[in-house]
């Protein structure tokens, strides 16, 4: 699986969820700048 095929994987399940990059970020105990760097690839 390369980065952008995850990155948009973890874009639309976590619009799914209805999640901001921030909550989820929150979740994961990481920043949601690594949150849009992990979406963008």
């Amino acid at each position: 699986m390369n980065k952008e095929v995850l990155g948009a994987f973890i874009a639309e399940n976590r619009r799914c969820a209805a999640l901001t990059q921030r909550e989820l970020a929150d979740r994961l105990h990481v920043t949601d700048k690594a949150v849009s760097k992990w979406e963008r690839g």
